[in-house]
């Protein structure tokens, strides 16, 4: 039996890693392998391109390409054989992320991310996709009280708020796999729905 594919999805500052370990408890109670990812990153050399998208100034088009150069290697070396072999696999950001981010960040033409998404991903999708959606205003506030930021985490509050919009006119074309977790609540209301969204699977 295949396994499920779940992902993790929100703008920066939005709390989703902070769930990454509750989440893995959640599905390891169903007696499955269950493996944490993420994107970029995932792989040797996923880790590798993770390092160069972060931190080195370069065109949407080029992020795209190596942002989907990093994601084929992440579905052909872990992530679809994990799921033939029956495992879960949760990700922490996938396509979804793309869309958000090059698409209403950068402003690169969606026809072109749904392109790169089509050669590499073959019709695959997540069977489940938890968006954790925050105001800008407390993403931001978040991000100044965090690590030093990356190139991503330093961009405008208005950067932000195209990238939100585009989040949720993604789970709004696809309603059956995302489920808006309002990540602005106190941490147990949010693990109480995220658990919620994870006993649909």
């Amino acid at each position: 039996m295949r396994g499920k594919f779940i992902t993790l999805e929100g703008m920066d500052g939005a709390g989703k890693s902070t769930h990454i370990p509750d989440i893995l408890a959640q599905l390891q109670t169903r007696g499955v392998e269950v493996i944490s990812t993420r994107e970029p990153g995932g792989t040797a050399l996923g880790e590798q391109l993770r390092e160069v998208l972060l931190h080195t100034p370069m065109a949407a088009e080029t992020e795209s390409l190596l942002m989907f150069a990093a994601r084929q290697e992440h579905l052909s070396t872990l992530i679809l054989p994990a799921l033939e072999r029956g495992a879960y696999v949760l990700s922490d950001r996938f396509t979804d992320a793309s869309f958000a981010y090059q698409h209403g960040g950068r402003g690169l033409a969606a026809e072109r991310i749904a392109q790169l998404e089509q050669w590499v991903q073959q019709g695959l999708q997540p069977d489940l996709t938890l968006l954790f959606d925050v105001p800008v205003e407390v993403s931001v506030q978040r991000l100044a009280a965090a690590r030093t930021p990356d190139k991503f985490e330093r961009e405008s509050a208005d950067f932000f708020r195209r990238i939100r919009r585009a989040y949720l006119d993604r789970a709004q074309q696809f309603p059956e796999r995302f489920r808006i977790i309002d990540s602005n609540q106190p941490l147990e209301q949010v693990k109480l729905a995220v658990r919620a969204a994870l006993s649909t699977l």
